[in-house]
């Protein structure tokens, strides 16, 4: 239910000591989030959030998170949201109260490139990565390591796909991606767990120059855990362009204490595909159709898109990427020159026996002849070529050899 601003007010004022109310602005809620939240400033221009749970689950949540919070303080570069007091719920729980951290939320999409904003983020996101695990173990918050953060995937994969909302073209994507062991190979790490522009407060010396700005603090901890690295890349991966990721990523890994896995950034788009499952699977817990068919809708989309992503990079279907054929030299036939008039007729004769019909062939003297006259004289045949006539049974001689030329002769 939602809270009246009113009585936010007054729990912040019962929580913290010297704190009186000035105005209040509460945060207009919907059915799913699991906290009343509102701004609080008071009297002496200070700012405050007050946080009320509104179920047992997100009051004991809460508690781990502010454990957390309390533990991390002191060991990170930038601000987290830190108590400053509690006050205890007639329904049970406790409500939180603490500074408003100050600041602007960024967009990754705009992120730019380069030394600055991009290669902060890359530092603040190091920091996290590298801090202790005793720190999570303490605050009593969940550690996965690879194998079996793989495994959790899985069962939530089947659990979706159990609904009948999540399209089997994504079901059989990110089943390949799950049991692709190459990929699992990474070092559990502390991690925020939902780490978008949203929860990103940066402040800059200059306004009108990126390269100024400062990551002065992060909120949003109710995901926190020890597991994968690439969950809290899942944002940056599909949201900036490849020059400020580059940056990111570039910053991080110098900053890191252990060196980035090879496979980070395709979990981390993976990461961000699935998160879909996620919030069915919650709706579906919550039994609230309308998020569940908002989340089938969703998961459709997200299906086509994937679709007419791979069709775009089949190499069925993209332009033709082959290399241009080099044109063929142009041949320039050679200058004709003209020989003496016995050279010309040896060409031309040459010229004709080459195209001289070949279809029928050349009759040979038989062994015996007996020539019998024709009644009539026989056409002579248009080709060049004549049958030899024999002559007594004996060698024509070379004149009736086909080709024949009477420059042969001379030995030319």
């Amino acid at each position: 239910m939602d809270r009246s601003p009113l009585f936010l007010a007054a729990i912040a004022s019962a929580a913290v000591p010297g704190l009186d109310p000035a105005s209040v602005e509460a945060l207009p809620g919907t059915p799913d989030h699991q906290y009343d939240v509102a701004f609080v400033q008071d009297t002496q221009h200070r700012r405050w959030v007050v946080r009320v749970p509104r179920s047992q689950a997100a009051s004991a949540q809460m508690e781990s998170t502010f454990g957390l919070l309390g533990l991390l303080s002191r060991r990170l570069p930038f601000q987290v949201p830190t108590p400053r007091g509690f006050t205890a719920l007639k329904d049970g729980g406790r409500a939180a109260v603490y500074p408003y951290l100050p600041g602007q939320n960024i967009d990754f999409a705009g992120l730019p490139a380069g030394p600055g904003l991009a290669a902060e983020l890359g530092r603040a996101i190091a920091a996290l990565h590298n801090a202790d695990h005793a720190l999570f173990d303490e605050a009593g918050l969940p550690a996965y390591d690879a194998d079996t953060y793989r495994t959790r995937r899985l069962s939530e994969l089947d659990r979706a796909a159990a609904t009948g909302h999540v399209p089997t073209g994504l079901l059989s994507r990110w089943e390949k991606a799950l049991e692709d062991v190459s990929w699992w190979r990474f070092a559990p790490t502390p991690t925020h767990g939902d780490l978008t522009g949203d929860q990103v407060l940066v402040v800059f010396d200059d306004e009108d120059d990126a390269t100024t700005g400062r990551v002065r603090g992060i909120t949003g901890w109710e995901d926190a855990k020890v597991a994968d690295p690439a969950d809290d890349f899942f944002a940056l991966a599909t949201q900036t362009s490849p020059d400020a990721l580059e940056t990111v990523m570039e910053a991080y890994a110098h900053a890191r204490s252990e060196r980035p896995d090879e496979h980070l950034l395709d979990r981390a788009k993976l990461s961000a595909e699935m998160r879909s499952l996620t919030e069915l699977l919650t709706a579906v817990a919550r039994g609230e159709d309308v998020f569940i068919a908002r989340q089938a809708i969703a998961l459709r989309r997200l299906d086509d898109r994937v679709h007419a992503e791979q069709e775009a990079a089949s190499d069925y279907t993209r332009p033709v990427m082959a290399p241009a054929r080099r044109k063929a030299p142009v041949l320039v036939p050679p200058d004709v020159v003209e020989d003496d008039e016995d050279d010309h007729e040896v060409e031309q004769d040459d010229v004709e026996v080459m195209f001289a019909k070949t279809s029928e062939p050349v009759a040979e003297p038989p062994s015996d002849p007996v020539p019998e006259p024709p009644s009539e004289p026989a056409p002579e045949p248009s080709s060049t070529l004549r049958e030899p006539e024999p002559i007594g049974g004996e060698d024509p001689g070379p004149e009736f050899e086909p080709g024949f030329s009477p420059s042969d002769r001379s030995g030319r």
